[in-house]
């Protein structure tokens, strides 16, 4: 289990629980250094201060905020951590909510709340089966690393979560980069509808979901220990530079998209067809009347007349 970056407790109206926070995910990228590249020499960054022009060592090293040119503010770890706020110590709750109400865009990383000893697991467990039970989510202040945040607490896998969330005013207003108008017909979005059918799944295992580019890195570092060839990257897929007839592309992706999950062409149901205009429709219909009348005519000219008694 990684280590604990943060211990405070949550607070739930009266109810106080004592807890650990840790991270809930991993990062598996494959890191560089920077080298010289004539020696191969490893080229670090060293901290030097600006007064004295020497290096300095961690140890030496603080916050300040800069109030003037020649007036700096120093603030020191103790004080951020004794801020006169009550969610410097722990994670208020202030309201639950439907999750769907929450726009994801506001949600960031992830934190494992873990109870801090036995006295904190029955409230807990309280918070963690009132969640679960209500079908909420809850949204919470808190305050770590010099600044106040907003977070949302879930339930997972028996399991408290806290998300960071972003304030309001932090989420830009995307108005500007909305597309010019322009006509859909029913028919293409029948189209979408029907491949994003096609690609709906119930879960998000399996080979699609692996990260390809670390291991396409690590495939890379190999070769080159081994001294062996590198791999080739695949042929880029050639476009004709012409404009997309959107229907077309519809149904050769729903093809693909049925063929890469082994579908038989017998279960693959049609895309909607392009209705033909109403103009069209018309001047059928009208030349098919015209005929009808012409052969009535010719019928009636044909008919003998009957003879009288």
């Amino acid at each position: 289990m990684p280590r604990t970056i943060w211990s405070g407790a949550i607070s739930f109206g009266l109810v106080s629980v004592p807890i650990n926070v840790v991270s809930a995910t991993e990062d598996h990228s494959v890191r560089f250094h920077q080298y010289h590249l004539e020696d191969m020499g490893r080229v670090r960054v060293r901290k030097f201060c600006e007064v004295e022009d020497r290096e300095v060592s961690s140890d030496e090293i603080g916050k300040g905020y800069q109030l003037t040119k020649e007036q700096v503010i120093p603030i020191s770890d103790d004080e951020l951590s004794n801020l006169p706020l009550p969610t410097a110590k722990a994670i208020e709750i202030e309201a639950f909510v439907p999750l769907e109400s929450v726009d994801p865009i506001r949600i960031g990383e992830g934190y494992y709340l873990q109870p801090s000893g036995q006295v904190a697991a029955k409230p807990y467990k309280l918070l963690r089966d009132a969640l679960a039970r209500s079908s909420k989510v809850a949204v919470a202040k808190f305050a770590w690393s010099g600044r106040e945040r907003l977070g949302l607490l879930r339930v997972r896998d028996d399991v408290i979560v806290l998300h960071a969330m972003r304030w309001p005013d932090e989420i830009r207003d995307p108005s500007e980069l909305v597309p010019p108008p322009v006509d859909l017909s029913e028919e293409e979005i029948e189209g979408a509808l029907a491949l994003m059918e096609t690609m709906t799944r119930e879960d998000l295992e399996g080979e699609e979901f692996r990260d390809t580019y670390t291991e396409a890195l690590e495939q890379i570092i190999e070769a080159k220990r081994e001294h062996q060839e590198l791999p080739e990257a695949p042929e880029p897929a050639e476009t004709s530079g012409q404009v997309v007839d959107l229907m077309a592309a519809l149904q050769e992706s729903v093809k693909k998209a049925r063929s890469s999950r082994g579908e038989r062409e017998a279960d693959v149901h049609e895309m909607p067809k392009q209705k033909k205009t109403a103009g069209k429709k018309t001047a059928k219909k009208s030349a098919a009347k015209k005929t009808a009348a012409k052969k009535t005519a010719a019928k009636k000219t044909a008919r003998k007349p009957r003879k009288t008694a």
